[in-house]
């Protein structure tokens, strides 16, 4: 029934106003007007000055045809997208609500960096390679007029991957898919590694997998500030608050099978003002779920999930925080400059960091080992028993490592497949998500982005598809499964 009915979410053709066509016209200059106002006001009354109108800059417009909930990297990026595939300029007005300005608890900033295209499924590999051409041209797609170019410090080290003989099969199936889709990819002996790379100790190792192209490791927070700085330069608005209700409209409809769905449209977002009860309705076409670990709560505002069981309408979007530790350490006899982003069997990881015989890396706890995500606090102990002990073995120079700092940050987890949720939601058909990539968002945000824009203005994938990344597939119970080492 829901793949006859819902193809692709039923979002394409059931939006009564298009973007740039609401009630009144989009193209109101709301600024403008008031500029005009105060300018007639102060001329009947010279001598004083215009105070008789609050001021509202610190507010949201009070209509924008896109709602981008989440100003991170996923959100900037469709919020880019947007503003580049638009048919004529200033076609589109697009608002962006970030809760918290300064990001300090955002994913983006506190990531390692890495890229990688050695997944499984063709899609992660294209998103991947995409990105790594956008890294590399950066300043092809946000040099902005009188800002300097940006350096995004990208190491091509490359990324290397090891397993063990239980994963050795899936690796080599995995490399074939990697190199049809055009990544540079070889497979390595546990000869050959320790010929590359004589510090490592290919103890349990049966085959490993070594990115020659487009892999390493780049800085996120200055992408972060460069798309930042381009969307704004191209238009974008933003504010801080948090998104605290949806309005919207709802009817009901018979499917082919002549089941009931409700089918509902948001009208109007309302944004909370920070360290404030204000709060402004933005009247809005279309919104952009981009709120990365939070953006199953930004769901639920909407209404999705709340419906009987076993139900389209009962589906919820199955992301929430997990909170992931990064450990930052001092070895002086460690590996190289050559050295590449390293995830051993055990799922240990690290890469270099700077010049100066440092190194970041950490493991992702299993599900017992789960850590308290209202919070960011680093357990020291969980290095000591669960990583070091993994690093040390691998590369023996590490049994001497100090470790210097720590923080922690949030992946968007998708508990369903641990991959991204892409496009329109099938019932909330003005929703789009942009969310639950599990710790892939950073390298892959470029692509999807650009996915989730060319959905909105052309009505399906036109690049690359990512269908198998629709909403529907949480209803239907199909998995988008990764089968790597990562």
């Amino acid at each position: 029934m829901i793949r006859r009915v819902l193809p692709h979410g039923l979002g394409r053709g059931l939006l009564t106003r298009r973007p740039g066509t609401r009630r009144g016209g989009f193209s109101l200059d709301w600024d403008g007007k008031v500029s005009e106002i105060k300018k007639k006001i102060k001329s009947i009354l010279p001598g004083t000055s215009c105070d008789l109108l609050p001021d509202t800059s610190h507010l949201p417009p009070e209509h924008s045809d896109v709602v981008i909930v989440g100003g991170g990297l996923l959100g900037l990026s469709v919020a880019y997208w947007l503003k580049k595939l638009e048919s004529r300029r200033g076609g589109i007005r697009v608002l962006v609500v970030e809760r918290d300005h300064t990001y300090s608890q955002a994913s983006t900033g506190l990531s390692v960096g890495g890229i990688c295209q050695q997944f499984s499924l063709p899609e992660n590999i294209q998103l991947s390679l995409f990105s790594a051409s956008f890294l590399r041209n950066i300043n092809e797609y946000l040099a902005v007029t009188n800002a300097p170019p940006l350096d995004l410090q990208f190491n091509p080290s490359g990324c290397l991957l090891l397993a063990s003989e239980k994963d050795a099969a899936a690796m080599e199936s995995n490399v074939k898919v990697q190199k049809q889709e055009g990544a540079k990819v070889c497979l390595m002996s546990p000869d050959q590694l320790r010929n590359k790379f004589p510090w490592i100790n290919t103890e349990g190792v049966a085959l490993a997998s070594y990115g020659m192209e487009n892999e390493g490791w780049f800085d996120p927070w200055c992408l972060l500030q460069g798309l930042r700085q381009k969307v704004e330069s191209m238009g974008v608005f933003f504010c801080q608050g948090e998104v605290t209700r949806f309005v919207s409209s709802s009817q009901r409809m018979l499917t082919t099978d002549d089941e009931m769905v409700i089918l509902k449209r948001i009208h109007e977002v309302h944004v909370k003002m920070d360290h404030s009860l204000e709060y402004q309705p933005v009247e809005c076409a279309i919104v952009i779920n981009a709120a990365g670990a939070w953006s199953a709560q930004i769901a639920a505002l909407a209404g999705i999930g709340k419906g009987p069981p076993g139900t389209l309408q009962g589906t919820k979007l199955p992301v929430e925080p997990r909170k992931r530790y990064v450990y930052v350490w001092h070895c002086p006899q460690g590996p190289g400059l050559e050295t590449p982003l390293v995830a051993d069997t055990s799922g240990a990881y690290f890469r270099r960091e700077g010049l100066g015989s440092n190194y970041l890396g950490g493991r992702s706890p299993t599900e017992e080992e789960e850590p308290d995500p209202t919070n960011l606090e680093v357990d020291h102990d969980f290095f000591q028993e669960k990583v070091w002990p993994h690093l040390a073995l691998r590369v023996p120079a590490f049994e001497t490592l100090k470790v210097q700092t720590a923080w922690a940050g949030y992946y968007d987890y998708n508990t369903f497949d641990q991959n991204g949720v892409v496009g329109p939601h099938p019932l909330v058909v003005n929703m789009y998500f942009a969310t639950g990539f599990s710790g892939h968002g950073l390298q892959q945000a470029p692509g999807v982005g650009r996915a989730v824009a060319e959905m909105i203005l052309q009505g399906s994938f036109q690049t690359i598809d990512l269908s198998s990344f629709l909403f529907n597939r949480f209803y239907l119970g199909e998995k988008t499964q990764e089968n790597t080492t990562m």
